[in-house]
């Protein structure tokens, strides 16, 4: 039977027979495993702290980024101290626990660090779990930690208004899950697969996402089913860069892909290419961040012997992780809730210390830089 004869690929009567060019592939294989031999090797020249340093920036944003995807946005700093505080990590102030951000932090500890441990329907009904601590999503009671039932209609993925609906993909009914994701399950743990790692990642991500097991959820899981393959590919125990922060980044051509992928055939080639080329940038992006991780560390180191007052060090850091705009006085008075006469003194004692120096073109209103030793 050729694809146009049936719509989704999971009607497929060969379903689930992947197919895809090994050949085609093997560029991308080998460029991306390059990629994660140069960043692991970087690291391993670094300190225990340094890593640390990275793997915290990596994952909270994965758990930032596999939120955002789906249109839900998390506070930075509550993800960031959620791993902190599950990793061990000393990072000075920790927010407020959000039992929300922990559900998605926990998953994502869970998908990373624990990635040698089978892949289980008890795991996942964990992970769906920590998702939705409620039993709600939105103002919407959802089935928790169970395969979904489609009481209220097939599972679709759509867009547009309620009156004119676009349906981009249906999954499987309700009554072939439980077929369906042993099936899935007992191909994740098979032995002795002769299908590359990474290739055995881009699979598994796709086919989750493809049978969307749950009532809601499933492409954050999807991600993080991906990422438990990729750890288990590259054998790092830490995570030190993020495929979902990739994805959002390019979020459209993802949904392109998927969508293309799942009304075509079984030879998944594109897709492959695609979840390759995107886990290649995600690299590239990893480099970007560890050079600032380094900077941040040899920048501290420098001025170890100085003492900066809390309001100093707290804006040094947001400088150092990457300030969105100017900073000004006026921004520093209200970052560092202060008073526009102290955050200006504040300036002063750092501009003479040479820790900043002015922009040029200040204007009206003088902005600052800092000077990177």
């Amino acid at each position: 039977m050729e694809s146009g004869e049936y719509l989704y690929i999971w009607q497929s009567p060969d379903w689930p027979a992947w197919r895809y060019d090994l050949a085609a592939l093997a560029q991308p294989l080998e460029d991306v495993s390059r990629a994660q031999g140069l960043l692991l090797g970087r690291l391993a020249d670094v300190g225990l702290e340094l890593r640390d340093r990275a793997s915290l920036a990596a994952l909270t944003d994965d758990v930032l980024k596999t939120s955002e995807i789906e249109g839900e946005l998390l506070n930075p700093a509550s993800v960031r101290s959620s791993i902190a505080r599950r990793l061990g990590l000393d990072i000075g102030a920790l927010a407020p626990a959000d039992r929300h951000v922990d559900g998605v932090v926990e998953m994502v500890l869970d998908a990373t660090g624990r990635s040698a441990d089978p892949l289980t329907a008890e795991r996942l009904f964990g992970w769906h779990a920590a998702l939705f601590p409620t039993g709600y999503s939105g103002l919407s009671r959802i089935a928790v930690g169970r395969w979904r039932d489609d009481a209220t209609g097939p599972m679709q993925v759509v867009s547009g208004p309620v009156h004119r609906r676009n349906v981009h993909f249906e999954a499987p009914p309700a009554d072939r899950l439980a077929a369906e994701m042993v099936r899935f399950l007992a191909w994740a743990e098979a032995e002795g697969s002769r299908v590359p790692a990474l290739v055995k990642a881009g699979l598994a991500h796709l086919w989750f996402v493809t049978v969307h097991p749950f009532d809601d959820g499933n492409g954050r899981i999807a991600r993080a089913v991906g990422d438990l393959f990729l750890a288990r590919a590259d054998g790092a125990g830490q995570r030190f860069y993020s495929l979902s922060a990739q994805i959002q980044r390019e979020r459209n051509a993802y949904y392109d892909i998927l969508e293309r992928t799942q009304k075509g055939s079984l030879d998944v080639t594109a897709w492959l290419a695609w979840f390759l080329a995107a886990l290649g940038r995600a690299l590239e992006s990893a480099q970007t961040a560890l050079s600032a991780v380094l900077a941040k560390a040899r920048f501290w180191q420098h001025w170890a012997g100085t003492a900066f007052n809390e309001r100093q060090a707290k804006l040094i850091n947001r400088l150092l992780d990457g300030f969105e705009g100017k900073l000004t006085s006026s921004k520093w008075a209200a970052i560092a809730k202060c008073s526009a006469d102290t955050a200006l003194r504040d300036i002063t004692a750092l501009l003479e210390l040479g820790v900043l120096r002015k922009a040029p073109g200040g204007g009206r209103s003088s902005a600052y830089k800092l000077v990177m030793p």
